[in-house]
């Protein structure tokens, strides 16, 4: 058994799959996808939230390595690595792990696929 969910993708395909994911719940705070991405993409925003939370120059690097440039507040012009650093981790401060929850939706229309909402606690 391996280690992680391929989900019928090549390394470059599923990387870029999470890093899109992972910018679009940091943006909006919710999303909805299937059960298998929503579990592995949960391990991939936690260790953004973890970054954000160290908040040092350093961090805030790495993260911006990960994350997408797209701008999450239009009034403001705040991206995804700004709100992350400056909304979303102070909120965890206290917190050590289980910043996401996924709620289990039932089969999708279409295809029967097992559908998920992610979202911060």
């Amino acid at each position: 058994m391996s280690a992680y969910a391929k989900l019928g993708r090549d390394s470059s395909a599923r990387k870029a799959l999470f890093r899109d994911l992972a910018t679009d719940l940091i943006i909006n705070e919710r999303i909805e996808t299937t059960e298998a991405k929503a579990k592995e993409l949960r391990s991939v925003v936690e260790k953004m939230v973890t970054l954000g939370k160290r908040g040092d120059l350093h961090a805030r690097r790495q993260a911006a390595q990960f994350i997408r440039k797209e701008t999450a507040d239009e009034e403001n012009g705040q991206d995804a690595v700004q709100k992350l650093f400056d909304d979303i981790a102070p909120r965890y401060e206290d917190r050590q792990g289980g910043y996401t929850r996924v709620l289990k939706l039932g089969p999708r229309r279409g295809d029967a696929s097992e559908m998920a909402i992610i979202e911060f606690v």
